[in-house]
């Protein structure tokens, strides 16, 4: 493989999933993701998505030693909500956005092509409100008790769930977007490796019960796919709001499952 396709791929990865800016001469200098074009930025698409575990668990080892740190200086409660505030910082907040974006789109009991009219809208809706609120909540609490480990498998895990919505077989609900660039790009036999590469990174996350991280995470895991397998029934395929809600709802599901006793 061309190691220009691997440099696109990182830069791609990079800039989708954090606010890292890599400026190049197909962005015109803006650090965004170009756009898709060709067999080759295809395989790049392919590669990032594929790389997003590995980005979410340098995201939580980032995040976990700020938690570790916080703790030391405040109560734990506002130790979590500040680590909450800094994931949405570091990654913009699209991966929020998309979770509330997906909630209306499902909440509205809409045809297709309504939901997804309302998946563009930029207005928040009360299912999305709810949804954020509930999401956020959840994470505070549970970062709040969370060892560093286990922020480390959840943010892993949470971009596990990008990996495997972009599996071969799951189509895009548009033709064009960050979905349609995305749908289809990673081999499956990749994102099941992936995903058990993820769940093996989660023995260590709860001390004392090694066998729990990785039965949280193939959990979370599993509950992803019954949701995807309802997107594309309900939306025709994913987009990238429906990316962001896979992210957040596994990052949480797998933040619930790793802090109980």
């Amino acid at each position: 493989m061309p190691p220009t396709v691997w440099s696109d791929a990182l830069r791609l990865a990079l800039t989708t999933f954090t606010v890292v800016p890599w400026p190049d001469r197909t962005s015109g200098g803006s650090g965004k993701p170009a756009p898709a074009t060709g067999v080759l930025d295809r395989r790049a698409a392919g590669r990032a998505m594929a790389l997003a575990p590995w980005l979410g668990a340098l995201l939580g080892a980032v995040l976990g030693a700020v938690l570790a740190g916080l703790r030391e200086v405040t109560a734990a409660p506002i130790a979590g909500a500040l680590t909450v505030g800094l994931a949405a910082l570091l990654t913009r907040g699209l991966h929020l956005d998309g979770l509330a974006d997906t909630v209306d789109a499902l909440g509205s009991y809409r045809d297709r092509e309504r939901a997804l009219r309302i998946m563009k809208s930029p207005e928040v809706g009360p299912f999305g409100v709810v949804a954020l609120v509930l999401v956020l909540l959840l994470q505070t609490l549970t970062l709040a008790q969370a060892p560093v480990w286990a922020v480390v498998a959840a943010f892993a895990a949470g971009r596990c769930a990008i990996t495997l919505a972009c599996a071969r077989g799951i189509p895009s609900a548009r033709p064009d977007g960050l979905g349609a660039f995305v749908a289809g790009s990673v081999p499956r036999m990749v994102a099941l490796l992936s995903a058990v590469a993820v769940a093996a990174l989660a023995i260590p996350a709860v001390p004392g019960r090694p066998w729990q991280g990785p039965v949280v995470v193939a959990l979370a895991l599993f509950a992803l796919l019954l949701l995807l397998r309802h997107l594309v029934r309900r939306l025709g395929g994913i987009t990238g709001d429906v990316l962001g809600a896979a992210t957040e709802t596994v990052v949480t599901l797998v933040l619930i499952g790793l802090t109980l006793s």
